[in-house]
């Protein structure tokens, strides 16, 4: 068939779908939509292309796609994507920023469009191997595994005796016991081993320990493979036509086979507005140069395996490790030579801006690589970074200087490194570099020896896991030295570079970070030049009333492959809802009065809520005075983030709203999206000010530097576009159906006093605008 042919077909499969679907009214937009998924994804070129034997170059496609709130996404991509994959012997990946979006499709969307397509497909879930538990590391953990054999290293309990060292007994035991139960409970089938099935997912602290990881995974020799959930998962993808994963597994699963091939299926990104935050996480990098306790454990477990293996690439693995344990604390030391004032002015700064944003949420998602392979303390003290700047804090006094010493951060600027920095950085990178070259000699000899002698299987297995567990610091090191060392060429982009300084104990941590800026170059190296066809959608990818800045961050911008389509919302916005801009005297750039004034106005409103409302912050202390402000009558009307889990939150939000009372959450930046509350569980919205960026984020410092060192303005081209999809999305959680009404309250009067407040309008939806003077 030729691409129109294609493209009609899969057409007249979505208006099939619609026309069966009992009560369903056809949307104008949802199948202007869906036209454009079908022509993109049948222009398309699939498979291996030969151009040396004369074929033509493949053909790629993509589409760009804003689909106000009500155009019914799903449907538009997922009928005609899965009919012209079905059509053409491939598969569809769909991949969304949030796992709430993941299960609604394979819970909902997905089984209904299966029932209705002539069809049929099999559809399943992809996660990452660490939101599955390690049936080993578990049973260790709950008392259950098998006396380990005489000398074995304790593989999964070592990390773990350090922090339960810490913990109070009673503490240690209720953990004990929650594995038990847990461990229980997955072996008489009631849970399958997904930490988000559980009743009550716990917290990253409790599940870290028994998550299933990929560098300690030997896969089918290890001795609970017929039993490992991660893989039973993995079987059910091999016959899935529709597979939906997440940005994160898309990104740090490129080249790994985890997923399909990215030039032989179609590619579809809902919730395409965070792939560049998610982007320049998965690129970031940090290493601990404090705690390095880890790296004379991981030489000894690799001499002592690599010598019953008989690999001579071991000879070398002394010299690299003590090179690396002496260099990393020079390294400290430097540091603290050359930044330690800063480091010690900046830890005041950063107490006062707590709360900036809100780190619970999307904000705080970034750059949090410095905990994927962080390590607790290990038995005995790790050494310490510094003398002459008082780096040890007294243990006689423990509250006396931690104010002063952390937590604190310094850029480097333009990303340009003192000179002492940059030899002791060569040595850490060609260290690592030479000590993970025995490392995967290492790993080679293991995996030649399961396949050669199986009956031995569980004790090999073992020993790859000892060196798997703590290999990838050992990358995680090697990259971000690389990245530390990467020097722009004049013109260039520069990375962004930092330290940071934190307290644990008796001892200040210090920790060294590397990280792109621009994630639309990462994603046009990593990601698009390996894409053939691909849907990105979302409610908000315009700012402004533009695409510019969302296809320069999604490194789109320029390509000649990609085309923009608008679809507006069915919504009546200007009869539906009220955008009440409700002005203070005082600036809002003077926090403190500003917040004064802002939480009087925001109490005397939230006063006359019927029934549902939300109340989004922009900072945890602005968040808390409110609170302290709430009369003794209003405090049981509200529910505040974090004072409850959120699934627990909302639940108490409905039955309230349900039984004809008053509830009103207090929350900020991950309420401020991806909340659906129709009706009247969100009759208000109360946004206390524009919802900036952080002041405090190194890589938008370092961005915003390059952008001013070349001539252009970082405000104009880079906050204002954030802040404006931003924006959109907390006010899109007032209307959510035809049927709604709502009203939208902004304090800040920036939004009609100000030419960039003028822009941000841009980009809302056309509400009848109300202006109210200070009270």
């Amino acid at each position: 068939m030729s691409s129109t042919e294609w493209a009609q077909a899969a057409l007249q499969s979505f208006d099939a779908v619609v026309s069966a679907t009992e009560g369903f009214r056809s949307r104008a937009g949802q199948r202007l939509m869906a036209e454009q998924v079908a022509r993109t994804f049948s222009r398309a070129t699939l498979g291996k292309v030969d151009e040396e034997s004369g074929e033509p170059a493949p053909t790629r496609s993509i589409a760009v796609i804003q689909a106000g709130t009500g155009v019914g996404k799903s449907l538009a991509y997922c009928a005609p994507a899965i009919a012209l994959a079905l059509a053409r012997g491939t598969r569809v990946l769909i991949s969304t920023a949030t796992v709430a979006l993941q299960e609604q499709l394979v819970n909902k969307d997905l089984p209904a469009l299966a029932a209705l397509m002539p069809q049929p497909f099999k559809f399943a879930l992809a996660k990452g191997r660490g939101r599955y538990v390690c049936k080993l590391k578990l049973d260790r953990l709950a008392g259950h595994g098998e006396a380990q054999e005489e000398g074995e290293d304790d593989l999964f309990a070592e990390e773990e005796a350090a922090a339960r060292a810490k913990r109070p007994r009673h503490e240690t035991e209720a953990r004990i016991q929650f594995y038990s139960t847990m461990a229980q409970t997955l072996a008489k089938g009631a849970w399958d081993g997904d930490r988000d099935s559980l009743d009550t997912p716990p917290e990253p602290e409790v599940w870290s320990p028994v998550a299933a990881e990929g560098a300690s995974c030997t896969g089918k020799h290890c001795p609970a493979f017929s039993q490992c959930t991660y893989y039973d998962k993995r079987k059910e993808l091999v016959g899935a036509q529709v597979i939906v994963a997440n940005h994160d597994l898309l990104l740090s699963s490129l080249g790994a086979r985890v997923l399909p091939e990215l030039d032989n299926c179609l590619l579809v990104l809902d919730e395409a507005h965070h792939l560049p935050s998610t982007a320049l996480d998965q690129f970031a990098c940090s290493m601990d140069l404090s705690r390095i306790t880890w790296i004379e454990r991981l030489a000894s477990r690799g001499l002592r395996i690599g010598a019953l293996l008989e690999v001579e690439e071991i000879a070398d693995i002394p010299k690299h490790s003590a090179q690396l344990r002496q260099t990393l604390q020079d390294l400290a030391r430097i540091v603290m030579d050359v930044y330690g004032e800063q480091l010690k002015g900046f830890s005041g700064r950063i107490e006062r801006q707590v709360g900036a944003a809100d780190r619970d949420g999307l904000q705080g998602a970034k750059h949090s690589h410095s905990g994927r392979y962080g390590e607790h303390l290990q038995r005995g003290r790790p050494p310490e970074p510094a003398d002459a700047h008082g780096a040890r804090i007294r243990a006689e006094n423990p509250l006396r200087q931690p104010s002063a010493w952390g937590p604190a951060r310094v850029r480097v600027p333009r990303g340009e490194l003192p000179e002492q920095l940059i030899a002791p950085l060569g040595l850490v990178a060609a260290s690592a570099d030479g000590f993970l070259e025995a490392l995967r000699a290492i790993s080679k000899a293991l995996r030649a020896e399961m396949r050669d002698k199986p009956d031995e299987a569980k004790r090999l297995s073992t020993l790859y896991a000892q060196i798997g567990m703590l290999a990838p610091r050992l990358e995680e090191l090697h990259a971000t030295a690389q990245l530390l060392l990467q020097d722009a060429p004049e013109g260039a982009v520069p990375a962004a570079k930092w330290f940071t300084l934190e307290v644990d104990g008796d001892f200040i941590v210090v920790k060294a970070h590397a990280s792109p800026i621009l994630p639309g170059t990462t994603l046009r190296n990593h990601l698009w030049s390996a894409v053939r066809g691909a849907v990105l959608t979302s409610a908000t990818l315009t700012s402004c009333g533009h695409f510019d800045f969302f296809l320069r961050e999604a490194g789109l911008h320029g390509d000649e492959a990609t085309t923009t389509l608008e679809v507006p919302s069915p919504f009546n916005y200007a009869a539906q809802g009220t955008l009440i801009a409700a002005e203070t005297r005082a600036d809002p750039k003077n926090a403190a009065q500003f917040t004064t004034e802002m939480v009087e106005a925001l109490l005397h409103d939230i006063a006359r809520v019927e029934y549902g409302a939300l109340v989004l912050f922009t900072s945890r202390e602005q968040m808390r005075q409110a609170v302290d402000a709430l009369p003794t009558a209003m405090r049981s009307v509200v529910l505040v983030q974090n004072a409850l889990p959120r699934t627990q939150l909302l639940r108490r939000h409905r039955e309230r709203v349900d039984n004809g009372e008053p509830s009103v959450i207090f929350g900020m930046q991950s309420f401020g999206e991806g909340l659906d509350l129709p009706g009247r569980l969100c009759e208000s919205v109360f946004i206390t000010k524009l919802p900036f960026a952080p002041p405090d984020d190194p890589v938008g410092e370092a961005r915003a530097e390059w952008l001013r060192a070349v001539g252009r303005d970082p405000f104009s081209e880079l906050v204002v576009p954030a802040t404006a999809i931003r924006l959109a999305q907390w006010v899109g959680r007032a209307i959510r159906t035809e049927e709604d009404m709502a009203h939208v309250y902004c304090y800040d009067k920036r939004l009609t006093r100000t030419s960039y407040g003028q822009r941000l309008l841009k980009g809302l939806p056309p509400f009848a605008l109300e202006q109210r003077a200070p009270l």
